[in-house]
């Protein structure tokens, strides 16, 4: 399933040709320092950013090097909830705020919308159209037939009826693990696709930035940001069970997307307008339908299914473990807030 490229393709060229042409309304960031000093940061934080999402979307696969960090242990539950409590904080504390203050920012001298919540709709919006695609791709999913099997005579009838059982057993376990495996490759898809358009966004802004006072703060801070929303996309890529190649193209197309929008910001570091009308609408659209879609992935496709699963609720300790874990998570990331 490649759906997600082309969304993101256009999110980029669309964001590129409003950040490049658009008007000021505001004031620009003021510069300080000279424009070396300001490019050596830059280029610092895209290695840091670079080499933290590789080793984040990575570390997921370790169970295979690492047996205690194998799907089938307790230590995958707890890494799941860690990266889940990111993402539930990825959405709520730093990417939804960030939507409110873009679409009733100041410099919008014209608001279409008036006082009505824009960003709150679109990210309810995108929650929604979440749900739908999901369910639709779940019931757009090949069924399996089965075929009934019946005993010849009186003889054989109570021999076929346990066949027929057992195959039938197998069989329905057989689909309920393909039905877990392409949900989550739906998962993965989608959860992609909003943390690569808020990743977008990131890069170009920090590539454009003309501070390296700015900058400074933002090189660990999204370093650790990019690290725990690798782990979290690449637990799903894992669950997912996708082919190596698929799995490899997904981890470096999340790796590259920051960076990539470092590199872009700095070739428009000249003609970037930060406030202008069109760039503020684009990113507060853009990042309202990414928070929506990841408290909704964060909600429903991470916490839900592990906090309910019957391992989880017949190991107590598990379930603390778990609770622990997923505070420590949404708090880390709540945390970062601070610096970005």
């Amino acid at each position: 399933m490649e759906f997600q490229k082309p969304i993101v393709t256009a999110f980029l060229l669309l964001t590129l040709v409003i950040r490049a042409f658009a008007d000021c309304s505001c004031e620009d960031e003021e510069i300080h320092g000279n424009k070396s000093e300001t490019l050596k940061y830059k280029l610092i934080a895209l290695a840091s950013i670079l080499i933290a999402g590789g080793i984040g979307v990575s570390l997921p696969f370790a169970g295979k090097i690492f047996p205690a960090l194998g799907q089938e242990k307790d230590g995958f539950f707890l890494v799941k909830s860690f990266a889940a409590g990111v993402m539930l904080a990825t959405g709520f504390i730093h990417i939804l705020p960030d939507a409110f203050e873009s679409l009733t920012s100041p410099c919008l001298k014209e608001q279409v919308w008036g006082d009505f919540p824009l960003s709150g709709f679109v990210a309810m919006i995108a929650t929604i159209v979440t749900l739908m695609f999901e369910s639709w791709s779940a019931a757009c999913q090949p069924k399996n037939q089965t075929v009934a099997v019946e005993g010849v005579d009186d003889e054989e009838k109570n021999v076929g009826v346990v066949t027929v059982h057992m195959h039938a057993t197998h069989h329905h376990s057989h689909a309920n693990d393909n039905s877990q495996v392409y949900r989550y490759r739906i998962i993965s898809q989608v959860l992609e696709l909003g943390i690569v358009a808020h990743s977008i966004i990131i890069g170009l802004s920090l590539g454009a930035s003309k501070s390296p006072e700015t900058i400074k703060p933002l090189i660990v801070a999204l370093s650790f940001h990019q690290f725990f929303e690798g782990l979290g996309l690449g637990g799903c890529i894992f669950q997912a069970k996708i082919k190596s190649l698929a799995t490899i193209s997904m981890g470096a197309f999340f790796t590259l997307t920051t960076p990539g929008g470092i590199v872009i910001g700095i070739l428009l570091s000249n003609s970037y307008k930060e406030n202008s009308t069109n760039s503020l609408i684009v990113e507060g659209v853009l990042n309202a339908a990414s928070a929506g879609m990841l408290i909704y992935m964060a909600l429903v496709n991470l916490l839900s299914p592990d906090f309910n699963n019957p391992r989880m609720q017949n190991k107590k300790m598990l379930l603390l473990g778990s609770n622990v874990f997923l505070l420590l998570g949404a708090g880390l990331m709540s945390l970062l807030a601070k610096w970005a």
